[in-house]
């Protein structure tokens, strides 16, 4: 069924006007001769001239460089285009140079309402000691440091410090537990750690030192843990390392960090995948790559500027993590936060933007759709008189979340959905200030991002949907996986399926307005009777349903080329399974998708599976189904709710035999 379009929000001539993406207009007029007075024109010209468009980002912000380059990119075929070949450079110098008396770098904040500043004098002063103390371990240049921390203003700095003495850097979260930290640090070998004790979240507080402990034994690489206490637990130092701690350091004032110049490819961090059916893959990221990519998306997709507070709600586990910090690239103020987003109250995040004066709030598509089902009003409740930009990423936002926003948070709201991914730090679609906002659509794809949506046939199709695909190199892609010197995992996983062109995973509709729809996982997708269905489709209509607090479907494949389409739902308290909300769903899927979106049968389950990032584990639960190998059909460890898996296990026979 057709969906109408809805226009939410265009951006005024004046906002339009004294946008970022119009400075970069004027600058290619006056410095390069190329005019352009659209987006269109200025995307198209980015994706066909890739070498000149980069050049262009990297003269317009005033790469500080060391070396020569004579050509912006070679000709080898993705995944081998190399880079500005000569060109040596630092991201966090980048970052250094926007320091200021001004405002401060920094904002830190927590779930018990205790914020802190952080000046840019102090930032400076203590990544300077940082360094100092990192260089004194004995590091060399590619050496990994690893943090096992939360998202602190402790942790913001010991990354600076790494990157900017030229080690890379590699972090989790400390809600991750010891196995899944094992299976992401052990393959990368850190020589230092940074640990806290301990963290908490939800009003209460959690040990952390034995997981550090079982790190320490396991890692034989680690030889100094620096510990961030949280205050709550006793000091205890492990043997066989140094043991430095936070609170004892001493930051000499009026001093500097010092930048390490590198090739542009040169490692900067390493990020991971989810795991869910195997060990992580390590996916290295280059300084040079992430420089340009972080400048241009900051700059011209959400245009943020200079003094603006830029916050996205995120762990250290997660790839949001690093591009908050992006936000310091252009001069805005990084905004963190420690704890749980609904905690103590489901509003609490929007009081913290209204009281801190948040000028773009990033989140969670759930966090969002959870803000609706609970019928926050924000606008009454929390206004957010100082809030530009609302970004959205991690799933599909349905259009009934898109029209929430601009009804209870804010009319006149630009509401920046993005998605990208872990593979890229960054988003390749997402927003364009020139552009209307519709409801379910993202606004553009991204400068110098040059993705198609491709049929089964392997053709570029419009207005309908397809495979997410990438047919041009980006600095931005991965420099490879550690320990894959051939590059056969980083082939398999993004090549292999269209050799030489970059296959994303999703399914995706870009539309007449130019904007991208997504539809969900093409690895999750919906075969029924023929017909692609992305899961995203059904989620959106279940999400209107009241009763209905979470969901996850699967398609199986069954013998004799049967399916059987199950469909799980968990109910809101006080709300109870019953004919009546199952004939409501079956009728809304039915009358807003089609016949075929309706599921074969309707199982209550107490939890959805989730990996954690967030992401629903419809792939991992479809395996278990087909009585897979469960030590290979998903990673416990990789989970943020493990035993959620243990009723599709437990209840798979029930479940196929009511097919």
């Amino acid at each position: 069924m057709e969906k109408p379009e809805i226009l939410l929000w265009s951006a005024t001539d004046e906002q339009k006007a004294a946008s970022n993406l119009q400075l970069f207009y004027d600058w290619l007029s006056e410095a390069v001769g190329l005019h352009f007075s659209q987006y269109d024109e200025l995307y198209e010209w980015s994706v066909n001239q890739p070498a000149a468009f980069w050049e262009s980002v990297l003269k317009y912000f005033e790469i500080q460089y060391s070396g020569t380059y004579q050509n912006v990119m070679s000709d080898d075929s993705m995944p081998g285009t190399k880079w500005f070949e000569g060109v040596k450079l630092n991201y966090a110098e980048h970052v250094f140079r926007n320091q200021t008396k001004d405002f401060p770098a920094i904002i830190a904040h927590d779930e018990t309402r205790n914020t802190r500043e952080i000046e840019w004098s102090y930032l400076s002063a203590q990544v300077s000691s940082l360094q100092t103390i990192f260089k004194a371990s004995g590091l060399n240049v590619g050496d990994r440091i690893c943090a096992y921390a939360g998202n602190l203003p402790e942790t913001s700095a010991a990354m600076l410090a790494c990157i900017a003495s030229g080690f890379v850097w590699s972090s989790c979260s400390p809600d991750f537990g010891a196995n899944s930290v094992l299976d992401r640090f052990s393959q990368i070998e850190p020589v230092i750690l940074i640990a806290v004790d301990g963290y908490s979240y939800q009003g209460n507080y959690f040990d952390r030192r034995k997981e550090v402990l079982q790190m320490v034994e396991q890692i034989k690489s680690i030889r100094l843990i620096l510990w961030i206490s949280c205050g709550h637990f006793s000091r205890q130092d492990i043997p066989g390392v140094e043991n430095l701690y936070w609170d004892d350091l001493r930051f000499e004032q009026h001093t500097s960090p010092e930048f390490e110049r590198l090739p542009f490819d040169h490692p900067i961090w390493i990020l991971y995948s989810s795991g869910t059916t195997g060990l992580p893959k390590a996916i290295i990221h280059g300084h040079g790559g992430m420089l340009l990519e972080h400048l241009k998306y900051l700059s011209f997709h959400n245009d943020v500027k200079r003094g603006e507070r830029f916050f996205w709600y995120s762990t250290t586990g997660w790839m949001m993590w690093n591009f908050v910090h992006a936000s310091l690239l252009v001069g805005a103020t990084a905004v963190l936060y420690e704890g749980s987003p609904v905690y103590p109250e489901v509003f609490s995040l929007w009081k913290h933007s209204s009281d801190i004066q948040i000028n773009h709030f990033g989140t969670s598509a759930p966090y969002l759709i959870n803000c609706m089902k609970n019928q926050l009003n924000i606008s009454m409740d929390f206004p957010q008189k100082q809030l530009r930009s609302i970004g959205s990423t991690g799933s599909p936002l349905p259009s009934e979340a898109f029209e929430y926003v601009y009804k209870f948070i804010k009319k006149d709201v630009w509401l920046c959905s993005m998605s990208g991914g872990t593979d890229v730090c960054t988003a390749f679609i997402g927003s364009c200030i020139e552009r209307p906002v519709y409801s379910s659509e993202l606004q553009c794809r991204a400068l110098g991002a040059a993705i198609q949506s491709w049929n089964d046939q392997g053709q570029s199709v419009l207005g309908e949907m397809g495979e997410l695909v990438i047919i041009k190199s980006m600095p931005c892609m991965p420099v490879g996986f550690w320990n894959d010197p051939e590059k056969i995992k980083y082939k398999a996983s993004y090549f292999d399926y269209y050799p030489g062109i970059w296959r994303h995973g999703d399914w995706i509709e870009i539309t007449q307005h130019d904007g991208v729809i997504i539809y969900g996982r093409s690895d999750a997708t919906l075969n029924r009777q023929g017909v692609r269905i992305g899961t995203a489709e059904i989620y959106n209509v279940l999400n209107s349903i009241k009763q209905i607090s979470d969901s996850l479907i699967v398609n199986l494949e069954l013998a004799g080329g049967n399916h059987f389409m199950p469909l799980f739902i968990v109910l809101n308290t006080g709300c109870e399974f019953s004919d009546s909300l199952v004939k409501e769903i079956r009728t809304e899927l039915k009358n807003k998708c089609s016949p075929r979106h309706m599921p074969d049968k309707i199982i209550e389950v107490p939890e959805i599976p989730y990996t954690i990032s967030g992401k629903k584990m419809e792939s991992p639960v479809k395996k278990i189904l087909l009585n897979y190998d469960i030590t290979k059909a998903y990673n416990a460890g990789a989970m943020r709710n493990p035993e959620s898996m243990l009723y599709f296990i437990n209840n798979r026979n029930s479940i196929l035999n009511s097919i």
